[in-house]
């Protein structure tokens, strides 16, 4: 393992998450949110490093997992990665809070299509930031 790129892939993952989830649950969801003011909790703000700190983590993860099947095919590999990385996180987390949660379905679709995009993004970026540490020569 190339653990300079790791540790650079991870960040960089980590930054490319954030931003992408600011785009869509700050700025294009923004609006169903307002509307469904009353389901969210009071001190969500204050609660907030929970989320920033599970990201991380599940940002080092994701490219730890990238980087055990790494095949050295470019960013289509990432692009691959991402979508079944997303479709498996992503299926369960939107419709399993649609069906606890008395939410819009639109809302939970959303979630899954956003999501799954969010993580081929950030798929992609590790593929072009991730090589493997190359073999001394002896």
């Amino acid at each position: 393992m190339n653990v300079k790129r790791f540790l650079l892939a991870s960040i960089i993952v980590f930054i490319v998450f954030e931003a992408l989830y600011f785009v869509i649950h700050g700025l294009i969801l923004a609006g169903a949110y307002e509307a469904t003011m009353e389901l969210w909790r009071v001190d969500m703000n204050q609660k907030m490093w929970i989320i920033y700190l599970g990201d991380l983590v599940k940002a080092f993860l994701f490219v730890y997992i990238f980087i055990k099947g790494y095949e050295n095919k470019g960013w289509a590999e990432g692009l691959r990665f991402g979508l079944w990385i997303g479709l498996y996180v992503c299926i369960g987390m939107a419709f399993g809070e649609y069906a606890m949660y008395p939410i819009p379905l639109i809302m939970a679709v959303q979630w899954f299509i956003y999501g799954v995009i969010q993580l081929i993004i950030c798929g992609i970026v590790t593929a072009l930031i991730y090589k493997p540490a190359k073999k001394a020569k002896k």
